[in-house]
């Protein structure tokens, strides 16, 4: 992906069209800490996830009415996504294009000879390091001041009409704060805990492989296990990384339905669809992010799965419906020309 963001500098390409309905920027209370999504959020600092992701049953994954059995149709799903009445352009398989052909899945498959928490923390780092990149864009402010994200334009931190995702202040409570703001905020946090050499260790001396049991017996180990233990990483380690990879999907989530006309406008909607996929792919493979995590951007997972982006087999495949991708490609002509 050397070459992802060649485009940035791209000219303009078209005119954009109305943007999002405005409202006053309220009061900005003191913001602390990290957490969650809207309709709830947790007392302490940092999110409590299982350190693996639990496969769906048959029923949750086919979208299975488990009162009566009944499996709603593609149009009943498509509803209950609660879209708007006029799609988000990215949903149409013509803007759902990449810049690169192939299986993005090999890109995050952990090599044989890798300790899971060496992979798990390279991941984190390459991933931030493209989204970085698109958050610099909407982000950064021009020399008059004026930045893409702006508290006008984005009131509030969202993915669509039915998502909102909040912060903690300094009483740990969940407040709505301008998607700018909160942007700041995530670029803080994530960029303060790779920084961190107790979080994510640097010495060379600590680096670990892992053990092939074709030649080697693993060596015993005292005490409770966890991911990155023989690599030096600290017990928290698997939990930080699922925060910060969920805050990264979130906002992922407000690029597209915020900002992908922006991006389309500077010729880098291929750019974000590659690198949001292959995250998307990381973040299944290796149970970063579970399926309730996935929800403001379902309807583009069950896309890409049925345009054959998310190879079958994958975590991303499973847990996509593939009907609604179906027709979500019917609705828009047909699959597109390569």
């Amino acid at each position: 992906m050397s070459n992802l963001f060649s485009g940035i500098n791209a000219r303009f390409r078209g005119h954009k069209g109305p943007t999002s309905p405005t409202s006053p920027q309220t009061s900005l209370p003191s913001i602390h800490s990290l957490e969650t999504s809207s309709g709830y959020s947790s007392p302490t600092l940092s999110v409590k996830l299982p350190p693996i992701q639990n496969s769906p049953s048959l029923a949750e994954s086919i979208g299975m009415d488990p009162n009566n059995g009944s499996i709603p149709s593609a149009e009943e799903v498509l509803a209950s996504y609660h879209l708007p009445q006029v799609k988000p352009q990215w949903l149409n398989c013509n803007y759902g294009k990449h810049i690169v052909k192939g299986n993005f899945l090999t890109l995050s498959a952990k090599p044989k000879t890798v300790e899971m928490g060496e992979w798990i923390a390279h991941q984190v780092v390459d991933h931030w390091r493209m989204l970085i990149t698109f958050i610099k864009l909407v982000h950064d402010r021009e020399e008059d001041g004026s930045s893409i994200c702006n508290a006008r334009k984005c009131p509030k931190m969202s993915a669509g009409a039915s998502h909102s995702f909040t912060w903690l202040n300094s009483r740990l409570q969940p407040v709505e704060i301008p998607a700018y703001e909160y942007l700041s905020l995530v670029q803080r946090y994530i960029s303060g805990k790779i920084d961190d050499g107790n979080l994510f260790p640097t010495d060379p001396a600590g680096v670990s492989f892992a053990d092939n049991p074709a030649f080697c017996t693993p060596l015993p180990e005292s005490g409770p296990d966890w991911i990155g233990k023989r690599s030096g990483f600290p017990q928290n380690f698997m939990e930080t990384c699922q925060t910060i990879f969920r805050q990264m999907f979130r906002v992922y989530a407000h690029l597209y339905w915020s900002h992908f006309e922006d991006m389309f406008c500077l010729n880098l909607e291929k750019s974000m669809n590659s690198c949001f996929s292959h995250f998307i792919l990381t973040a299944t493979t290796l149970g970063l992010l579970k399926k309730s995590d996935l929800e403001p951007m379902q309807p583009l997972i069950d896309l890409w799965a049925a345009l054959g982006t998310f190879p079958q087999g994958c975590k991303a495949y499973e847990i996509a419906n593939i009907s609604v991708g179906h027709l979500l490609i019917q609705k828009a002509g047909g699959p597109p020309s390569s």
